[in-house]
């Protein structure tokens, strides 16, 4: 049995273009892949732990062997606490819009928090960094207003999936697919559910083989 943990980083539930594909996933996923477990973090209700200057500290503390205070030690058991639950997952989605260019402050938060050396990556001299979690596909399922493909002239806006992509292969994803649910502002209402409407056809048929 696998785990399937789905991120979900947009607090607008039912009106979120980026959650209502990853549902249409999930549900064709359960369908075809009745066995397996899926676990939903919502980061706008997860609680997720601070990441400010008593985080950091023990961060190094801990991680260079130096001894840390009991408030430090609890902090950054929490930090772990949040970190092995995403490690533990097999395979994963995460849906997100994209908010001024780029991701929502939640994910970010959840970013800082999981990218961690010695737990989501390695670095050594002879083989400089190096992604420690290996062998796991994700699904990007991003929502955006505009369109920002290749020949819409908007390309250097997009500060969302190039920069996912690129953290998400830092901590050892080579597996990385996309759905773009876009322009979901141009066009009027109608225009926005038939994007919505193909990206959920989609959705349903690449959880069948995910």
């Amino acid at each position: 049995m696998a785990t399937l943990l789905h991120v979900q980083a947009s607090p607008m539930k039912h009106l979120s273009f980026s959650l209502r594909t990853a549902e249409a996933f999930l549900d064709s996923y359960r369908e075809s892949h009745p066995g397996d477990a899926v676990k939903t973090v919502d980061l706008f209700e997860a609680g997720l732990p601070e990441f400010g200057a008593l985080e950091a500290g023990a961060k190094y503390k801990i991680l260079h062997g130096q001894p840390a205070t009991a408030e430090e030690t609890k902090a950054w058991k929490r930090i772990e606490k949040t970190l092995a639950r995403f490690k533990a997952a097999d395979k994963y989605v995460l849906s997100a819009p994209l908010w001024n260019f780029g991701i929502p402050y939640r994910l970010k938060q959840y970013i800082d928090v999981i990218v961690q050396p010695t737990l989501t990556f390695s670095f050594s001299p002879a083989e400089g960094y190096k992604g420690l979690v290996t062998g796991k596909p994700v699904l990007m399922i991003l929502a955006r207003g505009g369109a920002y493909g290749p020949g819409t002239g908007a390309e250097a806006y997009d500060l969302q999936k190039p920069y996912l992509e690129m953290i998400l292969r830092f901590i050892g994803f080579t597996e990385i697919d996309t759905i773009l649910v876009e322009p979901t502002l141009q066009g009027g209402p109608e225009a926005a559910a038939a994007k919505l409407a193909a990206a959920m056809a989609l959705a349903r048929e690449k959880a069948r083989t995910f």
